[in-house]
């Protein structure tokens, strides 16, 4: 994230107002995918980074997301993910570290999951290389 003078508490309470900001289909998406992240995130921080909710973890980006008109977005920030999961993300719109979707029809939970504990363990191995 950018550096962020917010302590937890404060970025919390942003992000619980950005998402209570929303419509109510893309924020109770968004809260949802939060909640996904936070159990599969062993060990990341949750805050904001250029303005969107994030987590990060050991210091790194992991993943953030957030809402525009059309559609909601997950960023899991990295590319190589994206073309590993390439059958399993059939049907969604991706961009590189992007994964758009709509309220009705959400990210699997597993395939979230999956995403964040690849990234927590690309994270490691980046950390282990240093």
């Amino acid at each position: 994230m950018t550096k962020d003078s917010r302590s937890p508490v404060e970025a919390t309470a942003q992000i619980d107002a950005t998402l209570a900001a929303l419509p109510a289909d893309q924020g109770a998406a968004l809260q949802h995918l939060r909640e996904t992240i936070r159990a599969a995130a062993t060990g990341a921080d949750e805050g904001i980074s250029y303005g969107a909710p994030a987590f990060r973890y050991k210091g790194r980006p992991l993943v953030s997301y957030g809402a525009a008109k059309a559609h909601c977005a997950f960023y899991c920030m990295s590319p190589a993910l994206m073309v590993e999961r390439e059958a399993q993300l059939a049907g969604f719109e991706t961009s590189k570290g992007t994964i758009r979707f709509t309220p009705d029809r959400p990210i699997p939970d597993a395939l979230v999951a999956d995403i964040v504990r690849a990234r927590l363990a690309e994270i490691d191995a980046a950390a282990a290389k240093r």
